[in-house]
């Protein structure tokens, strides 16, 4: 049953007032959504550029190091479905503000944080308020826009500024560790989270269900304990090698987990996931075409990464600049690929996107030590209009697939589901590529053991590992190494941009009876 209650000033199945045309607001929400995703994507990239400063200060051990690093992306992987059903019952507004409020004081602990135990428990409660910010912000996008030329070009130009952003981290953090210390990258949240949160509470409309029913609090802790279980052993994995025992047990209990919540949701009234969703061919064809966007560009970026700053030895700040071109060109694509719906259909416009992508990633495995940045530009462009291309089309189909009062679950999976491709494809294709690394490297004769395991970890391994050596052995061990790795980024890129065309292919087969205009109606 469609539920489009008209006398409650709160609820906007199909709101009104925020998305009347030419009144201007709705654009002022999709301003406030997009910063505070954006913030969401800068923090999430920074943090690795300030380790090796607060390394210095606040010596941890190598585990609290690693908590560090993870906690963050754990705690939000592991609540995202529930925050996301949390606002569609509360308000997506209400959460949105007090995740923004959450997130501002968290950061300032972050920044001020004078232990390792401190640094954890204040990155834990970032993970916590971006849980509640990243359904938030879509899913009030979403109600916003009623019209569903507009709707998709909001979306896309949210997409497009979400992936900007993490591009953005390495640039930020850079400019800000040059002339300051670490704290000041999770400092520069609180003034702009303090922004967010007075124009929001102005602006910004409420939305939510009006009869959401019970909320079921069996299936919370499963859906934690699952999705923090997987995650952890996904990240576990790819980082100690798929044998250890660790990522075997998290695993196992991950998956009993979220096995025993997905059963229950088939039998709860109010489920916090509601699998039916996955009937709609809109919904889980542009879920699958996310995990697999996400699968493999999350290892390009990765390769990129290493590629600039170890390979090359460029600083994080132009390492992150030569990358923005990419992000850049995807939030101006934005508006593009919302013209092309109409003309080529949703099935294409995707197909198009992975196309685009698989074929840049694959001619970006091709470098080699020396090979010129110009020549790499043109194809990071590319591969920025392709992502937009894809995420674009897939979020608004997902979000104007489903019943408005279920945006917040709906923002909730995507997002969900993007975390986890992320992490699996760090986890896999990344294995793939040191895999490549240590079968085609080839050092010299003369290294102790202990050089040699720590040359053969990794290239980074690899270039420490000669920087420590004198003369003429330290400068081939340190080649070795680059070539290696160069060697080895190639075939997993062609690797990346098969599953990439593959996914186009899927894409072509599951949107292919999906119209072009979505009513953002949604079946309930």
């Amino acid at each position: 049953m469609t539920t489009t209650p008209k006398k409650n000033p709160t609820v906007r199945a199909e709101p009104a007032a925020s998305g009347a045309a030419g009144d201007g607001r709705r654009w002022a929400v999709l301003a406030i959504c997009c910063v505070a995703a954006a913030l969401l994507g800068i923090d999430n990239s920074v943090l690795n550029y300030a380790i090796p400063s607060l390394s210095r200060q606040l010596n941890p051990s190598s585990t609290q190091l690693l908590w560090i690093v993870d906690v963050y992306g754990l705690v939000l992987g592991g609540l995202l479905i529930v925050a996301g059903n949390l606002g569609d019952r509360i308000g997506r507004k209400k959460l949105l503000l007090m995740g923004v409020a959450g997130f501002g004081a968290a950061s300032a602990l972050t920044a001020y944080a004078d232990s390792p135990a401190m640094l954890i428990a204040a990155r834990a409660l970032l993970g916590l308020a971006g849980a509640t910010i990243m359904p938030s912000t879509l899913s009030l996008v979403r109600a916003a826009f009623t019209d569903p030329k507009e709707r998709t070009t909001a979306i896309g130009v949210s997409s497009g500024v979400g992936a900007a952003s993490f591009a953005l981290g390495p640039v930020v953090g850079g400019l800000l560790l040059d002339h300051f210390w670490w704290g000041s990258v999770f400092l520069i949240n609180v003034p702009v989270m303090a922004l967010v949160l007075a124009a929001g509470a102005w602006i910004l409309p409420e939305s939510r269900n009006p009869r959401p029913g019970r909320l079921d609090w069996v299936s919370v802790p499963l859906s934690v304990v699952g999705m923090f279980g997987i995650v952890y052993a996904i990240k576990t994995a790819a980082r100690n090698g798929v044998d250890d025992r660790t990522a075997w047990l998290t695993a196992a209990i991950g998956v009993a987990a979220m096995v025993a919540f997905l059963r229950r949701q088939t039998k709860v009234a109010e489920p916090l996931l509601e699998l039916r969703l996955f009937r709609n061919p809109a919904f889980s064809g542009a879920i699958a075409s996310n995990v697999v966007t996400m699968f493999t560009s999350s290892t390009l970026s990765l390769g990129c990464s290493l590629y600039f700053q170890v390979v090359r030895g460029w600083s994080p700040l132009t390492a992150g600049l030569a990358l923005l071109p990419g992000p850049l060109s995807a939030a101006f694509a934005a508006p593009v690929s919302a013209l092309l719906i109409p003309r080529i259909g949703r099935a294409r416009t995707v197909a198009l996107g992975l196309t685009l992508m698989a074929v840049s990633t694959a001619g970006i495995g091709t470098v080699t030590p020396h090979t010129s940045y110009w020549q790499l530009l043109p194809l990071i462009v590319v591969n920025g209009v392709g992502v937009i291309f894809t995420f674009a089309v897939t979020s608004d189909s997902i979000l104007a697939s489903v019943p408005m009062t279920r945006t917040g679950a709906a923002a909730a999976i995507s997002e969900t589901a993007m975390e986890l491709g992320g992490a699996l494809g760090i986890a896999i294709l990344g294995s793939v590529l040191s895999a490549f690394y240590r079968s085609d490297l080839r050092l010299p004769g003369g290294l102790t053991a202990d050089q040699t395991a720590a040359a053969r970890e990794s290239v980074t391994g690899g270039v420490q590992t000669g920087a420590g050596l004198p003369g003429t052995v330290g400068h081939t061990v340190i080649d070795a190494a680059r070539v290696a790795f160069t060697d080895g980024f190639q075939p997993t890129m062609l690797i990346a941009g098969s599953l990439m065309l593959a996914g186009a292919v899927a894409a072509l087969i599951s949107l292919r009876n999906v119209p072009a205009v979505l009513d953002g109606q949604g079946q309930e």
